[in-house]
């Protein structure tokens, strides 16, 4: 860890990337609480959070852009944007500015996946192969301490002052971040596009990347049963609060700062771990640890919830960490954009598609039931991957992951030119409540 830290091009990302995701914790909590006390309604409330997830659908044009420029070229514009739609916050007064409120939504969903994707490719040109675990562990661990303080900090700041006020911060949040990142030293060679190929056949990049891998494929299929679990959650969690333990909806600061604590021991435990047993062993204990929170969350007890949401904070950045570096390692520079965002599409749309269902369920559905289907659903993903990983579980030595073809994956695209990889999931799309 300390070597990293020396590597000043990353302490400068770190620094930025601090601020701009307190900023997140902050806002993106308090889009589903305005609209919540806009409508007095929990399916609007998740409903934000299906908006968020939208842009998933198109994600791969995203991927095109990625490829196309400079990532770190990517990352300053998309700052500077993020912090203008913020602005459009300004305007938000009663229910009839309620569409203001899902606009923003749109923009910040969009604005997570290009960010993130364009973040774990610039990070791969950054850093030496070795230390890309723990480079995704230390910016999940930062991101997920700061459930500790950010949440309740946008949650207060929302009571005070209102909305404007918490978007005020997050854009000045993204406008220091775009400031880091024009001080950062790295030169990123220009990508050159490959003459001739089609956009069906760049759209297509990441997907035949993707399933041409076996140990890719069952990381996707696996992210995809446990998305469509964890979509549930957007709209369930309003009701655990209302319904369950009878607490105002700004409970769930507490509730995500309880998060932030076992985020804190998830990450920090796999950023020392991931070197020793390699990023496939630990997914399903993330996923594991996920499903015994959901299941926990049925009790009755303001306590228990608690200590229920500190496990699933601890599950989400083990399986985050683990699927990133999985990705990166495994996905030759020219395509990354295209396979990031692809990843998140496949994975994506099924969470959109399951919060939409959960919004509409949770008015009509006792919650204690959706919760029962999120902690199966989770499960079996756990299984399955404990399953299909289990042999490709056995740590590479560093600087091994590109030297096997059948590692990379055999399915590159004619013309493209393996020269040496999270999904968006990456995050990080991060939606506030539970999104990995």
């Amino acid at each position: 860890m300390r070597e990293l830290l020396r590597h000043r091009d990353f302490r400068l990302l770190l620094i930025g990337q601090t601020l701009s995701m307190f900023g997140d914790t902050a806002t993106l909590l308090t889009l589903g609480m305005w609209a919540k006390d806009l409508t007095g309604s929990n399916a609007v409330a998740g409903s934000v959070f299906a908006v968020l997830g939208l842009p998933a659908l198109v994600a791969p044009l995203g991927g095109m852009v990625i490829d196309r420029f400079r990532r770190r070229q990517v990352m300053i514009v998309v700052d500077l944007a993020t912090a203008a739609a913020l602005m459009l916050l300004l305007f938000v007064h009663d229910r009839s500015d309620l569409w203001l409120i899902y606009l923003v939504a749109l923009l910040y969903g969009a604005s997570l996946i290009l960010f993130q994707s364009a973040r774990s490719a610039l990070l791969h040109t950054m850093l030496p192969e070795a230390q890309l675990g723990q480079a995704n562990g230390s910016l999940s661990t930062v991101r997920e301490s700061l459930r500790l303080v950010g949440p309740a900090a946008g949650a207060g700041l929302y009571a005070w002052l209102g909305g404007q006020a918490t978007a005020l911060l997050d854009a000045s949040t993204f406008i220091v971040s775009a400031l880091v990142l024009m001080s950062i030293r790295l030169v990123e060679d220009k990508p050159v596009p490959e003459p001739g190929e089609r956009l069906r056949d760049q759209l297509a990049t990441g997907a035949r990347h993707l399933f041409g891998s076996r140990v890719l494929r069952t990381a996707v299929i696996a992210v995809v049963a446990a998305m469509l679990a964890l979509g549930l959650a957007e709209s369930v969690f309003f009701a655990v609060i209302d319904e369950g333990l009878g607490k105002p909806v700004t409970f769930l600061g507490i509730l995500q700062s309880a998060m932030g604590v076992g985020a804190v021991i998830g990450g920090l435990g796999i950023t020392a771990l991931i070197r020793r047993t390699g990023e496939l062993r630990p997914i399903p204990v993330g996923l594991g640890l996920v499903a015994v929170g959901s299941a926990l969350c049925m009790v009755p007890s303001a306590l228990v919830v608690t200590a229920a949401m500190v496990l699933i904070g601890a599950g989400l950045p083990i399986t985050v960490v683990c699927i990133t570096t999985l990705l990166q390692r495994r996905t030759p520079p020219p395509i990354q954009g295209r396979v990031f965002t692809t990843f998140e599409t496949l994975t994506g749309v099924p969470q959109v598609i399951s919060i939409a269902i959960g919004a509409a369920l949770v008015a009509v559905v006792d919650f204690h039931l959706l919760l029962a289907v999120m902690a199966a659903g989770l499960g079996l993903a756990a299984v399955y991957a404990a399953l299909r990983l289990r042999e490709d579980a056995v740590p590479r030595p560093a600087g091994s992951a590109l030297a096997d073809p059948a590692v990379v994956g055999l399915d590159v695209p004619v013309g493209v030119h393996v020269i040496e990889q999270l999904p968006v999931v990456a995050d990080e799309q991060q939606s506030p409540v539970v999104r990995p």
